[in-house]
């Protein structure tokens, strides 16, 4: 019997332990030794075969086992030549860890299923946001019936994260069809995306300025858009709607109409929205008058406030000014600029003394100002003032005042009112755009100045010494033509002008002949890190009259929106044409003009690569 286990125990077909050469009895043995295995796994487990079981029988009293005092050995415990037979434990714990790797990867694979419909799920329930890919559309508005003036802005109307362009025009043909009087001018909000009309208002007459803003700070609120009309009109728009939300009563207006638009002020009836100051002027130039507006329900907080004032040339402000110290004044003048404590215009509306924790701040710097009779207007510059800009300072809660003269261009710091420079410059007509463009991280202008017959000069002047940091002079047949700036994550600013088509490096820079047509004229952009390059972004046939810029926040990408006038036909009004250009995008696609040779030369590849990293962020400087 030992070796009949003995044989059942080796694997059929194997090399024995002991032999170095296979066995071929051993292979023939195997089947039998199986079947011994199988009958004492059916007799261990209570099985019979032919009505009887070898293995059960009992022993002999007198057998060799009984003699020896050991057991019948158990199938467990048989060891063959060292190799331990596996228990039927173990064969049970197998079975069990099968099962249980089975389970772990039922639940993996069912959790991937369901990861899987989620995923599927949003992305079909959630849309994906837009994306401003090329985004250059033009849209043309037809003909326009006059006016003047193009007001122009940017504002996110209807929340898909991309800024809308909102504009106003006079509409042609105006009076009455078939008994329907047209209204004479309208107010028109375009996609951002691709420049189809979200809504449009009429207007009763021509609009002087549109702004959008948020008159609860710190709150979730919709956009308003304040519209400030050329005689009595001054109107608060829904953005998202393009209903209005409220009107100024002309009655309030009955002895002027406004002066300018209306500058929006700290909360002044504690309501827990910003309120507005409007500048009504009446036929005669010293009559001025302040009207504070309610930004709530668009009603007078207070009566007027007249103040007279002399003075000669171009209408100044009117602005608010908020010191360091958080004292508020409003700036304004004819040809100077003078400042009035807005504290004082509120106890004059309300004809009481008490004051809204917002105007009991005094600043002393400026207070010590005032002419010796304690009039209320001080005075802060009187020198042949054509414009006026209070520009922020980065990184501080201060803001500067650059004037722009007939002799040059000013900077006044604004906490003590002392020139920090002063820039000899005639014939400067234009407002200065500001932007980086040194390494010193103060704010740089770009300027525009006629030089000569149907020639400009175009030039930056550092911010921190006023000197001219970059120059050069272009062909062009427009008078005034805008200016604006983008600014980079890098805190360096590209510039955007116009200017009619350039030769490449011509070798006098101050002459740079046209060999268009000059209707038609090209924006180019100059780049701090390039100055000896100007790239050709795009060109337009007519008159730019307004531009602004805007950021794509979710791309990192500056738009370029202009507002143009076609060349009009004899009896025929001039088209309004409004375009937009992706300004990424036409960096790459834009023509590169030499100005002058540099060592080493500028690779297209360097230069692509340069453009490529450059991302657009919202502006830290405003006026």
């Amino acid at each position: 019997m030992a070796t009949v286990l003995s044989r059942a125990l080796k694997l059929p077909g194997k090399k024995s332990p002991d032999l170095g050469e296979y066995d071929p009895l051993t292979q023939a043995d195997s089947d039998e030794s199986e079947d011994d295995l199988v009958l004492n796994l059916q007799q261990k487990n209570g099985g019979v075969k032919n009505g009887k079981s070898p293995l059960a029988e009992a022993p002999e009293p007198d057998s060799d086992a009984e003699v020896t005092g050991a057991g019948k050995p158990h199938l467990s415990e048989v060891t063959t030549e060292g190799y331990p037979l596996e228990p039927l434990g173990g064969l049970e714990r197998k079975a069990a860890s099968s099962i249980v790797s089975y389970v772990r990867t039922s639940v993996f694979l069912l959790m991937l299923v369901i990861s899987m419909v989620l995923v599927l799920v949003c992305a079909f329930l959630i849309p994906c946001p837009p994306r401003d890919l090329h985004s250059t559309w033009s849209r043309h508005l037809g003909p326009q019936g006059g006016g003047d003036l193009s007001p122009l802005d940017l504002a996110d109307v209807n929340g898909d994260g991309l800024r809308d362009v909102l504009l106003s025009f006079v509409t042609s043909g105006n009076g009455s069809t078939a008994g329907v009087s047209r209204p004479p001018a309208v107010l028109v909000c375009l996609s951002g995306m691709n420049g189809s009309t979200l809504w449009s208002s009429p207007l009763p007459e021509e609009a002087r300025d549109i702004t959008c803003l948020d008159l609860m700070p710190g709150r979730v609120a919709e956009t308003v858009c304040l519209v400030t009309g050329t005689h009595k009109m001054l109107s608060a728009f829904n953005a998202t709607s393009g209903k209005a939300i409220w009107t100024l009563d002309p009655h309030y207006l009955s002895n002027g109409t406004l002066a300018a638009p209306g500058v929006v002020l700290p909360d002044l009836d504690e309501d827990g929205i910003r309120d507005l100051a409007v500048l009504a002027i009446g036929e005669l130039q010293p009559d001025l008058c302040f009207l504070l507006v309610s930004g709530r329900t668009g009603s007078p907080v207070g009566r007027p406030v007249k103040y007279n004032i002399v003075g000669v040339g171009n209408l100044i402000g009117p602005q608010v000014y908020i010191t360091t110290s958080g004292a508020a004044y409003i700036l304004f003048g004819f040809g100077n600029i003078q400042a009035v404590a807005l504290r004082n215009i509120f106890v004059q509306a309300q004809n009481r003394d008490s004051l809204p924790p917002s105007l009991q701040i005094d600043e002393p710097e400026w207070e010590r100002r005032r002419s010796i009779n304690l009039s209320e207007l001080i005075d802060i510059y009187s020198d042949g003032v054509e414009l006026l800009q209070v520009v922020k300072v980065p990184d501080s809660n201060s803001s500067n005042l650059l004037i722009t003269t007939r002799q040059g261009l000013v900077l006044l710091q604004g906490q003590n009112l002392t020139p920090s420079w002063t820039l000899s410059l005639q014939g400067l007509r234009s407002q200065p755009t500001p932007g980086y463009f040194t390494d010193d991280e103060t704010l740089d202008f770009l300027l525009q100045i006629p030089n000569g017959a149907g020639m400009k000069k175009v030039m930056v002047v550092d911010g921190a010494s006023g000197l001219v940091a970059w120059s050069y002079s272009v062909p062009c047949h427009m008078e005034e033509t805008p200016a604006t700036s983008a600014a980079a994550v890098d805190q360096k600013s590209v510039f955007l002008f116009w200017a009619e088509r350039l030769s490449a490096a011509s070798p006098n820079p101050d002459v740079v002949p046209g060999t268009e047509p000059p209707s038609l004229h090209h924006l180019y952009l100059l780049h701090p890190a390039f100055p000896s390059i100007l790239l050709d972004l795009a060109n337009a046939t007519g008159t730019v009259t307004a531009s602004e810029v805007g950021i794509n926040d979710l791309w990192k990408d500056a738009f370029y929106v202009t507002r143009t006038t076609g060349p009009s036909s004899e009896g025929h009004p001039a088209p309004l044409v409004v375009s937009k250009l992706s300004l990424r995008w036409a960096l790459m696609e834009g023509q590169v003009v030499q100005l002058r040779e540099t060592t080493p030369k500028i690779g297209r590849g360097e230069l692509r690569r340069f453009l490529s990293r450059i991302k657009f962020v919202d502006s830290p400087y405003q006026i």
